[in-house]
């Protein structure tokens, strides 16, 4: 039993991913499946599309490597956060479509919580903002919509769980109901502090707590998965949320330690240890992961736009085919320019959390073309990423160790690094292993299931691809990210 299969649930697809003893990838496995969106402003995903890409996935990933099921010694799952599912405790039948964290449709209900007073409480508690963004008002506004739901949910018929939570359920036949601790964090319902879910805040949102799972450990047992979904019964060892795990595939074990993600969005964590920090510039309090009963917490803050703003080069413009074009186009930029582009296409997200501005671009002249526009959109991107690491520093107040950890498809450009590297005045590290979601997921499997090391064990066993160090000169730092926030509050003030 020498491999570990990672299950990585996402936002538009479902990869499974097989790891080998050495934590080195034998076979992926992906699918896509439908996004709905039924008004303006809902997302929604079907659970049964998210159950059979995740079964198909993990079916097609051990045919790929040739091995038989019973040399899978666990699974570790990592998913799409806050997205919310109500489901029959006898059937397993969803009442609904998922409701993904995209969506928007519980905006009047947090204003009117917000104007009712109840923010400041629910944010101590929990960590977060009182957002559409999170699991709880998408839960009340299921039980009040969906007819019957909350005369159901009171009588203990249906159970909730976030996207982690159904597949274990699906897995195991029913047999388990259970989240893990980064999940539980993300529903605006569960105390980070004391580790439950807050009896006031489900009585706000008129929640019955006989729906709600267990909470565990991110490396603990979640029972086994029915065998015959995939001919032999495997172990469910290890559960973390998509950033949370992506964090801990980073080896970010002690307190300062940075990792950033750049996939569509791009989303900062650092390790506070154990104590929960409060932000004072509307980043979220999280749970880093949670392991033997201890809860280590972070800092998050999220951009909305990353590697969408390549997209909206190669979709929108349409001046480049690829995004590896982004990168011969910025080197080629003229350096008279100063052409700063903010992607605020869906407003802006930490630490500024303006979802109504939108985006502008600022310092065009006559000869502005493709290039001076490729090299504002990677540059943007490292703009973002300092407005987060400040914010952090200034929440925290403690050493953070001055290097940051990233990973994600925007990472493979050395361009963007290297600006990155020099605009945040700090060291980049890329690693060799660029799939550190999942590999997060299939180290607390592994560690687990006594395949892999220790923490610190699997900490001294993450290996450095290049390290990027900043080479801009001071004056020229300073003078670019003061240009930046001009930029930034004049598309505010819009």
């Amino acid at each position: 039993m020498t491999y570990i299969l990672a299950i990585d649930q996402g936002t538009t697809s479902s990869r499974a991913i097989l790891f080998d003893a050495a934590m080195k990838v034998k076979a992926v496995a992906q699918e896509e499946f439908p996004q709905h969106f039924p008004a303006s402003g809902w997302v929604e995903h079907d659970p049964n599309d998210i159950w059979s890409s995740v079964a198909g996935t993990t079916r097609s990933v051990i045919e790929k490597a040739r091995i038989a099921t019973k040399d899978i010694a666990a699974i570790g799952i990592t998913n799409q956060r806050e997205t919310t599912l109500v489901w029959d405790r006898k059937t397993g039948e969803p009442i609904h479509r998922a409701i993904v964290w995209q969506d928007r449709r519980t905006s009047d209900l947090c204003q009117r919580l917000k104007a009712e007073g109840h923010e400041a409480m629910i944010s101590e508690r929990t960590g977060l903002l009182l957002d559409p963004y999170f699991s709880g008002t998408k839960l009340a506004w299921l039980l009040d919509n969906v007819e019957g739901a909350r005369a159901r949910a009171e009588a203990g018929e249906l159970l909730f769980g976030t996207v982690d939570c159904f597949l274990i359920w699906k897995l195991t036949g029913g047999m388990v109901h259970a989240t893990d601790a980064t999940n539980a964090a993300r529903t605006l319902i569960y105390n980070i502090r004391k580790g439950l879910w807050d009896n006031d805040i489900l009585e706000i949102l008129k929640i019955p707590e006989c729906m709600l799972p267990e909470v565990r450990d991110c490396s603990a047992d979640y029972g086994t998965t029915r065998a015959d979904l995939f001919g032999h019964e495997i172990p469910i060892r290890g559960v973390a949320g998509d950033q949370q795990a992506a964090t801990i595939g980073q080896a970010c074990f002690a307190p300062g330690m940075m990792k950033s993600t750049y996939g569509t969005g791009c989303f900062a964590l650092l390790n506070t240890g154990a104590t929960p920090v409060a932000s004072t510039n509307r980043l979220l309090t999280t749970i880093a992961y949670q392991l033997d009963g201890k809860p280590t917490y972070a800092l998050e803050g999220s951009i909305f736009i990353a590697g969408a703003v390549v997209q909206w080069l190669r979709d929108g413009l349409k001046i480049i085919r690829s995004a590896a074009e982004t990168q011969p186009l910025a080197e080629a930029a003229d350096p008279a320019q100063d052409v700063v582009l903010v992607p605020a296409f869906v407003g802006l997200g930490a630490p500024y959390w303006n979802a109504e501005c939108r985006g502008a671009v600022y310092g065009l002249t006559r000869n502005s073309g493709p290039a001076e526009f490729a090299k504002a959109a990677l540059e943007s991107v490292g703009y973002q990423t300092r407005d987060l690491l400040e914010a952090m520093r200034a929440d925290w107040g403690g050493a953070a160790d001055g290097v940051l950890r990233v990973d994600g498809g925007m990472t493979a450009s050395d361009w963007a690094m290297q600006f990155l590297s020099d605009i945040i005045d700090a060291p980049v590290d890329r690693p060799e292993v660029l799939e550190t979601t999942a590999l997060g997921a299939a180290w607390l499997a592994g560690s687990r299931a006594g395949v892999y090391p220790d923490a610190e064990g699997f900490a001294k066993a993450w290996a450095l691809d290049r390290r990027f160090e900043p080479a801009m000169a001071e004056p020229v730092r300073s003078a670019r990210y003061v240009r930046w926030k001009r930029a930034v509050a004049a598309t505010l003030s819009v």
